[in-house]
C-alpha cells in the first residue's frame, strides 16, 4: 500500500499535476501519509502509555508489530514525493520504483538512498551486465564489513550487555568498559552493515553512498555529525532543516532550526524517552558548537577530539539504555571516582570487585580476548582507515587472500547468533 499510494502521488506530481493547490494538496497528503503510517506503527503505543501516565488513564496498548524497515523505506518515499512536487523529474516506470523501495541490501538498516541517485541506475543497460572489477571490490566490501561485524562487535558486546542488561550496579572501570564497548561496538555494527550493504550493492553494479567516514576520529561535534550516518544528516538537512528556512532567517531561528532537527533524529530513532533525551542533548552540543564558532576562538585539534568523543560516549548510553533507570545507573558509575580510589588502593580485591562483571562479559572466548579486541577496535577507529578509503586501492596480488583470510575468521565466529543494532530502529 505504501508503496502504492507513494507512487500514484509521485506520477501524478511528476506527469500531471500543474494545478498549484492540487500540487500542494497532493504534497501534504503524501508527507502525511507516510508520517503517519511512521508514527502509527511506530509510536502508538508510546503516546498511549505517556497519555495514561499522565491522565492516570487506561487506554489499551495494542502491540503492534513493526512493518520491516518502516524507518527507512518512509524517509525513502517521503523524499520521492517531495523531489517529485519540486519537479525533479522523477518519471521511472513502477517496477524501478519498486526496486528503489525494496532493494533488499540497505532496506533493513540503511543508508538512507535518495531517488535521483539509485533509480536511473537501476534503469541504466550497463549495470545489468556482470561487471567483475564491481564483484571484486564488491565482495571485498562486503567481507569487511562481516569482519567487522561477527569478529569486533559480536565479541566487545558482551562488555556492554553485561553492564547495561546484568548489573544491579557499577564500579567506575566497570561503568567506563561499559560505555567504551558500546560506543565501539555500535560503530563496527552499524558501519559493517553498510559496509555489507555496499559490497552486494556493488556486485550487481549499485553504488550506495557512504554512511561513514572515520567519525570517531571527529574533532568537534558538528564533523562528527559529518562523519555518522551521513545518509540520515542529509536528509534532515535537505528535508527537514531547509525547509524550516535553515540559515537564511537569522541566527536565532537558525539554532531553532538545528535543535528540531536533532530532536526529530532522535524521535526518528525510537520510541522512548531516552531516544528523546539523546536528540537533545545533541542538539544542545550543536547549538554550543556553533555559538563558540561564530567568536572564531578555536581549541587545539586534541582537546577537541577529546571533548568530543567523551560527549559522544556519553550520550550513546542514553541510546542504549533500555530505560532511564539503566542509563542513570551506567553514568553514576561512570562518576563514582570513589570506587576507583577504592581500587587503586586495595589492589588485591580488584578481581573481588570485578569478579560478577568479567563472568558476564566472559562470552565465548574469554575475558582477555574480548579485551584484545577491545583494544584492537580502538585502534582500527581511531588511527586506521576507514573500510571506504582501503577499498579505493584493493587491486593487489593480495587481495584475494584479504577477502579469503577477513571470510574464514568470520565464519569460525558464526556459532553466535545476533542482530544487527540497527535492526531495532
Amino acid at each position: 500500500m505504501s508503496i502504492l499510494v507513494n507512487y500514484f502521488i509521485g506520477t501524478e506530481l511528476n506527469m500531471k499535476a500543474n494545478n498549484v493547490i492540487r500540487r500542494k494538496v497532493l504534497l501534504i497528503f503524501g508527507v502525511l501519509f507516510n508520517l503517519g503510517a511512521l508514527g502509527y506503527f511506530k509510536y502508538y503505543d508510546f503516546f498511549i502509555e505517556n497519555i495514561n501516565y499522565i491522565f492516570k488513564t487506561n487506554f489499551n496498548l495494542l502491540h503492534i508489530m513493526l512493518p520491516l524497515g518502516i524507518s527507512f523505506f518512509t524517509f525513502q518515499q517521503l523524499s520521492y514525493v517531495v523531489d517529485s512536487y519540486h519537479r525533479k523529474n522523477l518519471n521511472y516506470d513502477f517496477l524501478s520504483y519498486c526496486l528503489f523501495v525494496t532493494f533488499f541490501p540497505q532496506l533493513i538498516a540503511g543508508p538512507i538512498v535518495l531517488p535521483a541517485e539509485m533509480l536511473p541506475q537501476f534503469e541504466s543497460e550497463k549495470n545489468k551486465k556482470v561487471n567483475w572489477e564491481n564483484m571484486n571490490r564488491g565482495l571485498y566490501m562486503f567481507s569487511i564489513g562481516l569482519a567487522k561485524k561477527v569478529i569486533i562487535a559480536d565479541t566487545i558486546a558482551h562488555f556492554a550487555n553485561a553492564g547495561f542488561d546484568m548489573m544491579a550496579s557499577l564500579n567506575f572501570v566497570e561503568a567506563w568498559l561499559t560505555s567504551v564497548s558500546y560506543t565501539l561496538q555500535l560503530y563496527f555494527d552499524f558501519s559493517g552493515y553498510c559496509d555489507m550493504a555496499m559490497g552486494i550493492g556493488m556486485m550487481f553494479n549499485i553504488i550506495l553512498p557512504i554512511n561513514f567516514n572515520s567519525p570517531y576520529k571527529s574533532t568537534n561535534i558538528q564533523e562528527f555529525w559529518r562523519k555518522w550516518h551521513i545518509t540520515l544528516g542529509r536528509f534532515m538537512t535537505n528535508y527537514l532543516y531547509i525547509p524550516l528556512g535553515g540559515n537564511r532567517k537569522g541566527e536565532l531561528k537558525t539554532l531553532r532550526n538545528l535543535f528540531i532537527v536533532f530532536l526529530a533524529s532522535g524521535i526518528w530513532h525510537g520510541a522512548g524517552w531516552n531516544f528523546v533525551i539523546w536528540g537533545m542533548l545533541h542538539g544542545i552540543c550543536i547549538l554550543i558548537h556553533r555559538i563558540w564558532k561564530n567568536t572564531e576562538r578555536k581549541l587545539p585539534k586534541l582537546i577537541g577530539w577529546f571533548i568530543t568523543i567523551n560527549l559522544v560516549n556519553i550520550f550513546w548510553v542514553f541510546f542504549r539504555a533500555e530505560n532511564l533507570q539503566s542509563a542513570v545507573k551506567v553514568l553514576k558509575g561512570m562518576v563514582d571516582i570513589s570506587s576507583l580510589i577504592y581500587m587503586m588502593t586495595h589492589l588485591e580485591k580488584i578481581k573481588e570487585m570485578t569478579l560478577d562483571y568479567r563472568t558476564f562479559a566472559s562470552g565465548n572466548m574469554g575475558t582477555i580476548t574480548n579485551i584484545i579486541v577491545l583494544i584492537t577496535s580502538m585502534l582500527i577507529a581511531f588511527f586506521f582507515k576507514n573500510s571506504f578509503e582501503n577499498n579505493k586501492n584493493i587491486f593487489s596480488q593480495y587481495i584475494e587472500w584479504k577477502i579469503a583470510f577477513l571470510f574464514s575468521l568470520s565464519i569460525l565466529l558464526f556459532n553466535n547468533i545476533s542482530v544487527f543494532l540497527y535492526f531495532n530502529f
